[in-house]
């Protein structure tokens, strides 16, 4: 039962479940048993000490793990969480995204990519693949040498490990870079390319996982260093680093996939979203702050 939760998960509620194992204490209540009433007191309480609609609404999933489905489907429960909504209302992280050709721009001055360190090498290639798939840094950090297919006309790269979005009877993502030749020096198959050779005489041949790290002894990153990586990347871009982290590059390539005419259904795809899924249409697709100056630019000088 523990590993039908990924680790992220277990990390998340377990603040929650001990939240609710010292209030039953306090009450005196079975925490595997409680009523609807119980869980409502233990909801207020956490709602007049200052928590939001989202926190409850982690809380509550976290409590459906122990105590059964029931709280979801439960009315109550339903009426009281839509109160805290209305009085609470949850506000996206982004209002707006950023225009990807900024930081674009910027990896291109980062040419020839044989020229590079291997540091700068390491954070220009995650960030092309996180803008170019719109994939999170944990699929990226999953990466492994013998899942990675070298062709003449594109890269293609089999993510064999569970991810976020795994789920049974679902496929896990398959990225795809083809050769940009247009603009090599953004071309993401190039610079995964040079990373490669640059990286074989200093891997480890125990390591299969495709990023390692820059510095000794060349282990193998989280994704947590990824995020960094790509983060280091968006701030020397000149993007405002204290509002975008490293996932708003999910919100700004799928976004101007969208303003570029690319279909919501090749979005989904890409990013790995289900066919009927609303989560972009919902948080991902933003206005793109370049655009929004250039609608009014157009106003005023007309």
């Amino acid at each position: 039962m523990i590993d039908s939760l990924s680790p992220n998960t277990l990390k998340q509620y377990d603040c929650y479940l001990k939240e609710w194992y010292k209030f039953c204490e306090n009450q005196n209540v079975d925490y595997l048993d409680a009523s609807i009433p119980n869980i409502l007191f233990f909801f207020t309480k956490l709602y007049n000490s200052g928590y939001n609609y989202g926190s409850l609404n982690c809380c509550k999933s976290a409590l459906s793990t122990i105590l059964g489905k029931n709280i979801s489907s439960d009315d109550r429960i339903a009426r009281f969480m839509k109160g805290v909504f209305r009085c609470r209302p949850p506000k996206p992280k982004y209002q707006f995204t950023w225009d990807i050709d900024i930081v674009l721009d910027y990896l291109a001055h980062m040419y020839p990519n044989d020229d590079l360190s291997l540091e700068l090498l390491s954070k220009k290639l995650v960030t092309l693949l996180a803008l170019i798939t719109a994939q999170r840094a944990q699929t990226l950090s999953k990466i492994q040498v013998n899942n990675i297919l070298y062709n003449s006309n594109c890269i293609t790269i089999k993510i064999s490990e569970a991810t976020k979005t795994s789920r049974p009877n679902s496929y896990n993502p398959l990225l795809k870079l083809p050769y940009f030749n247009e603009k090599p020096a953004i071309c993401p198959a190039r610079a995964l390319c040079c990373y490669k050779n640059k990286t074989e005489s200093i891997r480890k041949t125990d390591c299969n996982y495709f990023f390692i790290s820059y510095r000794k002894p060349h282990s193998r990153v989280t994704n947590q260093t990824l995020s960094h990586w790509i983060k280091d990347m968006l701030h020397r871009s000149g993007i405002d680093t204290t509002i975008f982290g490293s996932h708003s590059t999910r919100h700004a390539s799928t976004s101007k996939a969208k303003l570029a005419g690319v279909s919501l259904d090749v979005i989904r795809r890409t990013a790995g979203w289900s066919v009927s899924s609303s989560v972009f249409a919902r948080f991902y697709n933003k206005d793109i702050v370049a655009y929004q100056d250039s609608f009014a630019h157009s106003i005023l000088d007309s």
